[in-house]
């Protein structure tokens, strides 16, 4: 197992501000897998916490329930896959800061600025 922190589930949840019920039901639908002891006691990475509060965010937030939740998601992994490739000058077109800026404002309307 590597150096990065891991919290069980009861402090990934006060870190969120969540009930672990909750992050249970996340699991369950997709949104994150945490990693499992031998004891299969779930061990969330910081970037587990990341995903939780873009969650927390869009369902609180934005009123998302959990079918635009998921869309939401796979929109914003997307979205980050394309501004990586404009940040490295791979769109073959032009000035990308035009198109990097409306990427950022729609990763922020996601909650995943």
């Amino acid at each position: 197992m590597s150096a990065e922190a891991l919290f069980v589930i009861s402090v990934a949840a006060r870190l969120v501000e969540l009930h672990p019920t909750t992050l249970r039901k996340y699991e369950r639908a997709g949104f994150l897998e945490p990693r499992r002891t031998d004891g299969n006691i779930r061990l969330y990475s910081p970037d587990d916490i990341v995903r939780l509060r873009q969650i927390k965010y869009l369902v609180e937030e934005r009123g998302v329930n959990l079918a635009g939740v998921q869309i939401a998601l796979a929109l914003a992994q997307r979205l980050r896959s394309l501004r990586e490739r404009l940040a490295d000058g791979h769109d073959g077109q032009g000035d990308p800061r035009e198109a990097l800026r409306l990427l950022d404002e729609a990763l922020a309307t996601l909650g995943a600025g």
